[in-house]
């Protein structure tokens, strides 16, 4: 773990976090490029959202399953090792999909199956590189580290998806996905080369069942936390049915792929200003007013889905509704992630995102059926509505809308 001193170094001379932070933002590109290319591969084979909502369930699915039970594993186990062996098997798992596609006998089938083993190793990476950030970070930098990571997740989310679509359109279906397998072999030789020690804390162990149940408790305990973890499962909901909605309002403007893909590019502009102000609107407002204001701006801007008549002013509405969510992410993950034992940090995150994650495949097939059954003019006063009610919910939550306030020295 990373002494105090450490506090003093600037993020980007610390080699530890810098490689941590490399192999997300790399892997993430590659996951970005390919990402978009699943709904636009399966509405191509098929012509149906609900069967192209599937692949983004199918992908959150894991974490409703496994999130737990593997919690409490990473608690046990070497996250470096964890991370490494993810990055490997992610790579493998997505080769897949272009050896099939020379073959000539991909689908849809063998795409959902991808998707699936996806969000399994997903779920391991995640909680493991979550609760490696605290061992090569200190915490006094953990809402700059945080908001660093926010900031280079957006830039993959603007390279990403551009490349990705134009790559689909000028080189041939197989080549976002190349992509994607290149980026995982790259993290993975940036997380085999971390000194840092992932070694699990010196602790007890038990029967499993009751190490998954220590973190529950934790959580359970912690009012604040556990709110958040509800509030963050309705946005999520929200949040997931967004890129269909976006990819199938953009063709029914006439969008090409690659034009869809410089409007999810166009999101990623608004990730990287909202991760750039994330840090200072942490140290400058209280948790409570940022939390509660951010769902309410994002409640002002989701019903322009509706409005937008081109792939350019989709992207402009997509780009405002993204700049809150790096800042909604350094403001509750920074503040939750100090307040975990090191000991629990595998089971407690796990615990949370049990919950956070638990709506997201609900929310994409909900949308898939929507566009299907309804069109998407009821699928964006859907989500407007539910976006609508989860502002109320957060202003009337009296814990969270009042954390920090006397921390900041207001009544």
């Amino acid at each position: 773990m990373q002494g105090a001193g450490e506090a003093e170094r600037p993020l980007h001379r610390q080699r530890e976090y810098m490689l941590l932070w490399g192999s997300q933002v790399v892997s993430n590109f590659g996951a970005h490029a390919s990402g978009i290319i699943y709904p636009l591969l399966i509405l191509a084979l098929t012509g149906s959202p609900a069967q192209a909502s599937w692949a983004t369930a199918l992908r959150i699915v894991p974490y409703l399953l496994l999130s737990l039970p593997v919690g409490a594993l990473i608690d046990r186990w070497d996250r470096r090792r964890v991370m490494l062996a993810c990055h490997v098997g992610r790579a493998a798992v997505v080769a897949s999909l272009p050896v099939a596609m020379v073959a000539g006998v991909l689908t849809v089938q063998q795409i959902y199956v991808v998707a699936v083993l996806e969000g399994v190793l997903m779920v391991f990476f995640n909680i493991a590189e979550t609760a490696a950030l605290p061992r090569v970070v200190p915490l006094v930098q953990l809402p700059q580290a945080t908001a660093q990571n926010q900031a280079g997740f957006a830039a993959a989310s603007i390279a990403g998806p551009a490349l990705g679509t134009w790559v689909y359109q000028a080189a041939g279906r197989a080549w976002p996905f190349v992509i994607d397998v290149a980026t995982h072999v790259a993290s993975a030789w940036m997380i085999r080369s971390l000194r840092t020690s992932m070694a699990p804390s010196a602790v007890p162990r038990r029967d499993l069942r009751a190490e998954i149940a220590e973190g529950i408790r934790w959580l359970l305990r912690e009012r604040l936390v556990r709110d958040m973890a509800v509030l963050t499962s309705v946005s999520n909901f929200i949040s997931a049915a967004v890129p269909l909605l976006m990819i199938v309002r953009a063709q029914e403007t006439g969008a090409s792929e690659a034009q869809i893909g410089l409007a999810f590019s166009l999101g990623g502009i608004g990730g990287i200003v909202g991760a750039l102000l994330g840090g200072h609107v942490k140290q400058r407002w209280p948790f409570g007013r940022v939390i509660v204001g951010i769902f309410v701006l994002q409640a002002l801007v989701f019903p322009l889905f509706g409005w937008a008549g081109s792939a350019f002013t989709l992207g402009l509405v997509y780009a405002a509704l993204v700049f809150f969510g790096p800042i909604y992410n350094v403001v509750q993950f920074s503040h939750r992630i100090a307040r975990i034992p090191d000991a629990l940090q595998g089971r407690v995150n796990s615990s949370f995102r049990l919950v956070a994650h638990g709506l997201n495949p609900v929310g994409a097939v909900v949308c898939g059926q929507l566009l299907e059954r309804a069109g998407s003019g009821w699928a964006v006063a859907f989500f407007a509505v539910c976006s609508a009610a989860l502002a109320v919910a957060a202003a009337a939550d009296r814990v969270v809308r009042t954390e920090g306030e006397s921390a900041a020295g207001r009544p």
